[in-house]
Formats: C-alpha cells, sequence, structure tokens
C-alpha cells in the first residue's frame, strides 16, 4: 500500500511540475532551496551537540540551550522579515535572509566558547525564522492553486533534504573535518541569493497590491493588520506549537540518542539519518498529494495518529535495523503531517499580511514548545535512559495535534488573491 501511495505521489508531482513556467518553477525552487539549506545549518549543530559539549567541556543539555536560543528567537526573524517581504517584495528579502544565515553559520566555526556560540546560535534564529514565511509567500502566490497539496509536500520537505544533506556531511566529513569544519561548509547557501537575484521573478501577488496600494490612502502598521485577525493568529499559533513539538521533539534528540545512549559512530548515527529523512521526504510527498484529494485536515489528523503505534519501533529498537525501520516510518509520519503546512497555512493567511501572517504564527508556535529539547535532554540525565523519553513525547503531542486541527477550519482550494 505505501509503495502504491509513493507511485502514485511521484506520478503527480511529474504532471504538476511539467504544468508549470518558468518563472512558476524558478521561484518555488528558490523558496526550496532556501528552506533546506536553512534546515542544513540548524540540523549541523543537532549533529554535533556531543562533539561540541566535549570540546568545552559541558553537559548535553548545556549545549542543547544553543537549540533552545535558535527557536526563541526566530519569532523575531519572522517579524522582521516578514515585515520587509510586505514593504520591499519576496524576492529581495529572500536573498537578504539566505546571506544572514549563511553568515552566522560561518560565524559559529570560530566560536571561542560555549558562551560565544550560544549568543550566535541566538542571531542565526532571527536569521531563520525569516526563510520559511517570506519562501512560502513567494511560491504560493507564484504556482496556480491546483496542486497546492503537492507542492506544498514538496516544499516543507526541504526542511526534511536539509536534515538529509545534514547527515550527509556528519558522516562522511565529522571525522575529517570536525564540527567547526561543518559550520564552514554549512556557509555555502550564500550562494543560492545569486540564483534568486538572476532568475526568480517577484510574486505576482505582490506586485499587484504594490500597484493597489499606490492609488489608495496608507495601510495601519504590521501590528495592527495583524490584530484585526486575532482570533486565527491565535488558532495557528497553537496549531504550530504542535507541529513543532511533533517534529522537534522526535528529530532533534534522536542523533544524541543514537550516538550517546546507544553507543553508536558517527559513521552509524549519519547513516540512519539518512535512512529516516529519507522516510520523511516520502511521507512529505505522499500525504500533500493526499491533502489534495482528502483535505487539508484529514491528511494531517491521519498521520499524527499513525504514529503513535510506530513509536516503540522508534524508542526501544534494539538493533540498527529496527531503529531504522522505526524512525523511517516515524518521520514519514511526521513530514507526512509537516507536508500539508505550507499549503494549510498560506491559505488561512489573510493576503494583507500573507507574508508575516504564517512565518510569525509558525515561529510564535515554535517559541511555546522551544525548551523540548532542553527538557528532554535533562529527563534522560535524570532516568538515565532515553526511550521512555522518546515514547511519551511521541504518543502525548500526536494526539494533541491531532485534536487541535480538528478543530480548525478546512481550506483546500482556496483562491490567493492580492490583499
Amino acid at each position: 500500500m505505501l509503495r502504491r501511495m509513493s507511485v502514485g505521489s511521484f506520478s503527480a508531482i511529474g504532471t504538476s511540475f511539467r504544468s508549470l513556467t518558468r518563472s512558476q518553477r524558478h521561484a518555488f525552487l528558490a523558496s526550496f532551496l532556501g528552506w533546506s539549506l536553512d534546515s542544513l545549518d540548524f540540523f549541523l549543530l543537532v549533529f554535533c551537540i556531543p562533539a561540541i559539549a566535549a570540546e568545552f567541556h559541558a553537559q548535553i543539555s548545556s549545549v542543547a540551550e544553543a537549540v533552545f536560543l535558535t527557536l526563541v528567537f526566530r519569532p523575531l526573524g519572522a517579524l522582521i522579515f516578514g515585515a520587509m517581504a510586505d514593504k520591499w517584495g519576496r524576492k529581495p528579502t529572500l536573498m537578504v535572509n539566505i546571506i544572514a544565515y549563511s553568515a552566522v553559520e560561518l560565524s559559529c566555526a570560530f566560536a571561542p566558547s560555549l558562551h560565544v556560540l550560544l549568543i550566535l546560535r541566538a542571531l542565526f534564529g532571527v536569521a531563520m525564522g525569516g526563510v520559511w514565511g517570506v519562501g512560502a509567500a513567494l511560491a504560493f502566490e507564484s504556482l496556480p492553486k491546483e496542486g497546492r497539496g503537492i507542492f506544498s509536500g514538496l516544499l516543507q520537505e526541504g526542511y526534511a533534504a536539509g536534515y538529509l544533506l545534514a547527515a550527509l556531511a556528519y558522516g562522511a566529513l565529522f571525522h575529517w573535518i570536525g564540527w567547526r569544519g561543518l559550520f564552514i561548509v554549512g556557509a555555502a547557501p550564500a550562494l543560492v541569493a545569486f540564483f534568486v537575484d538572476r532568475k526568480v521573478d517577484e510574486s505576482p501577488a505582490w506586485l499587484e497590491t504594490k500597484a493597489r496600494k499606490a492609488e489608495k490612502v496608507a495601510r495601519p502598521p504590521v501590528i495592527a493588520s495583524l490584530w484585526g485577525y486575532l482570533p486565527m493568529f491565535l488558532f495557528v499559533i497553537v496549531l504550530m506549537a504542535a507541529f513543532t513539538s511533533f517534529s522537534h521533539g522526535t528529530q532533534d534528540i534522536y542523533p544524541t540518542f543514537l550516538q550517546k545512549g546507544l553507543g553508536y559512530s558517527a559513521g552509524l548515527a549519519g547513516l540512519l539519518g539518512i535512512i529516516y529523512n529519507v522516510g520523511s521526504l516520502m511521507g512529505g510527498f505522499v500525504f500533500g498529494t493526499l491533502s489534495e484529494k482528502w483535505g487539508r485536515k484529514r491528511a494531517i489528523i491521519t498521520a499524527a495518529l499513525l504514529a503513535i503505534p510506530i513509536a516503540p519501533l522508534f524508542a526501544y529498537g534494539h538493533t540498527p535495523l529496527v531503529l531504522g525501520i522505526g524512525a523511517f516510518l516515524m518521520q514519514f509520519m511526521v513530514q507526512g503531517a509537516w507536508g500539508v503546512v505550507p499549503a494549510y497555512l498560506t491559505e488561512l493567511s489573510p493576503a494583507p499580511v500573507r507574508a508575516i501572517f504564517p512565518g510569525l504564527a509558525y515561529q510564535l508556535g515554535n517559541l511555546l514548545t522551544s525548551r523540548n529539547l532542553v527538557i528532554q535532554t535533562k529527563l534522560v540525565e535524570r532516568w538515565h535512559t532515553y526511550p521512555p523519553v522518546l515514547l511519551g513525547t511521541v504518543v502525548i503531542v500526536a494526539l494533541v495535534l491531532a485534536l487541535v486541527t480538528a478543530l480548525g477550519r478546512e481550506s483546500r482550494g482556496v483562491e490567493l488573491a492580492a490583499g
């Protein structure tokens, strides 16, 4: 059944891509690359937590504060870059955003102490916080509404693709260049800014909005505009808090579990990371495609609930083979649910604040759950075991995500008109 779903999804992806114009393909590719390489830079640190802790003679939970700080400062980035994108355009803002997170990633390679590294990861959070909202606005305002769920699955799996690249880089290069060398490699995404500058057109919806603004009185400030959509804004924040707990709760601690909890080598941990990220990619494609038929809500709820029976394999597997199967299936469901998010949030977002609304709500949801990894590592340090922490995270968060999603409204197929 899984094979038939995957084959059907890839066929639908091919058909949808062939229907796009060159300008639409470039807009989508720019958004995908910006998000996936941002994810690469985030997960390079996640894989390197044990090595960083060893170099700075710190506890794992102390280094995990770097992830916490990144998540805490992402809403600030969503606010800054989202406001820039609504005022000056999606394209130039995405370029600045990509250069910013690449520059901070490079700086991390030369951090002389854990304290400095923590400050730099907070700055990285500001840069990272803008990419998703700006990229999603550029992509979905440029793409046709037909097949939006399919492209949603593809775009969100840029996150999984970045995690996959981080696993590949860690498994292949860590032994030779260490964690500092990996952060230097992580600065390469800055080159994507040249592609955006030369090949990508501005969002047609934003250009239309700009033309209309020239004929109208000035609009209220961004925060005042958001206030007018407060009930939906609060709902999306809660929804994204559940989503980010689902992904970060199953992904951020897992490399440390494999290396410190089970004693696996960097190469084996990297290999398992590759395996479960292939599952992530497939899940996003499959459920993004299914959301075109089932609707956004049903696809999300199905993926969330199917993660629960997989949790014992994911947390309690005693061999690399069993863990690989469990992690593959878990991330298939986690990123399957996430594959619907770009389309769902963009469709729920009011046109006048479409660049800032979904990105800021997403990152505020991240803020609410930003201590996930720190809490998980402290529980492990108290209980001296990882599996119960992993199992409890999956069961609780999957149920909460399904419940919150059920309370929302369906949005499949709405028009994304200019504001």
